[in-house]
Order: C-alpha cells, then structure tokens, then sequence
C-alpha cells in the first residue's frame, strides 16, 4: 500500500481533520486507562469523502491490518492469503486504520461524533496485535446486545469529558463540516485505499 503520514502537513490551506483527529486520540488514550493498550503511532488516522452527503449510512470505521490473534495470514477456501502492508514515514507497519466519513461524520451532534470515535477505538483487540476485540458469541463485533455496546461508548466519552481535556482538542468537532470548512478556507486531511486481500504462495 506504500506510506501513510502521520504528522501534520506544513503550507497547506485549510483544516487538517486527520490530524486534529490524531491529535484527540492521542489525548483519549492518554488520559482513559480503559484504552491504555493502544499505541497511536501505529494506528493510521485517515479521512473518506462519503458519496453521498446523507445523515445514514457509514460515520467511521475501524480497519484491522492483521487477522484473528493477529496472525499474518489467513486461509479462505483453500487458499492462503495476507493483507496488504501499510508504513508511516519512519516505515513503521501500521496494524490498525481510523478512517472517518466527511462530511456525514461531523454534521452529527458532539454527542454522537465523541461515542463513534470511542466506538471505534473500542474494536481494537486489548492485544494490540492489530485483531479486533473479539467479544463471545456469534456477534463477536458488537457483543450480543448493540445497545449495551453503544450505551457503554456513552459512558466512556462522558468520562474522557469529565477529565477536563483541553478544549482546543475537541472544538473542532462542535461545528457542523459547512461551518469547519468556510472557516478553515477548507479541509483535508490524509486519504488511505481499502486495504487488498494478497493471495500468498505456499
């Protein structure tokens, strides 16, 4: 897949959203003990632009770079397969991808755009071996009960609040994307292609 830039791009007009959001992650896991596990330098922060600027359908996503307990590779119907590597600058293999949808992400209400970064994060296997947590049960994603899953996002967004964060971290995200837009004279921000199933040899 290449490399992937993790820093802030200099010189250029408008918002970096990517990194602003890399910058609140960074803060999250810093402060809550519930996401200590995770280690921001290898977890890639990216931007979608959605196809349709709608208030249903994807807001963010959590990308895995590894398969089930972190294995390298995986078998589908006989066949042997990886997944396509991704590096930073550094060339340091990222295991995970935060992607977020614009504009469909930041025209939900604060509320809503703090639980989905949280209900993300939250995929991340407590391993960090770039799996994602897996709960019992055939919805292994979400665990049995959805609403128990987002009830409990709630409570930790809520918490990270209660930390006193700086506001200059999260202020971004109390506008809607025509509002950042107009008053950043844009928004950019890093664009990552879908990872690609490898065939491997052997």
């Amino acid at each position: 897949m290449g490399r992937v830039r993790l820093q802030q791009s200099v010189g250029r007009r408008g918002f970096d959203f990517t990194y602003a959001m890399r910058l609140l992650v960074n803060d999250m896991v810093a402060r809550m003990p519930e996401l200590a596990h995770i280690d921001m330098s290898r977890v890639a922060v990216a931007m979608v632009q959605a196809r349709v600027d709608s208030t249903h359908g994807i807001f963010a996503t959590l990308t895995p770079m590894r398969f089930e307990e972190g294995a390298r590779y995986t078998v589908k119907r006989g066949r042997k397969y990886g997944v396509q590597t991704l590096l930073d600058e550094h060339g340091r293999e990222m295991l995970y991808i935060l992607s977020f949808y614009l504009p469909r992400f930041q025209n939900m209400d604060f509320s809503e755009k703090m639980i989905t970064i949280f209900h993300e994060l939250w995929h991340i296997s407590p391993n960090f071996d770039g799996d994602i947590r897996r709960h019992p049960g055939r919805c292994y994603a979400h665990s049995s009960s959805q609403k128990e899953y987002d009830e409990h996002m709630a409570v930790l967004s809520a918490k990270y609040l209660m930390k006193k964060p700086s506001p200059r971290l999260y202020q971004f995200l109390e506008i809607d994307f025509g509002k950042l837009y107009a008053g950043s004279g844009g928004v950019y921000g890093v664009k990552i292609p879908r990872p690609k199933l490898i065939p491997v040899a052997g």
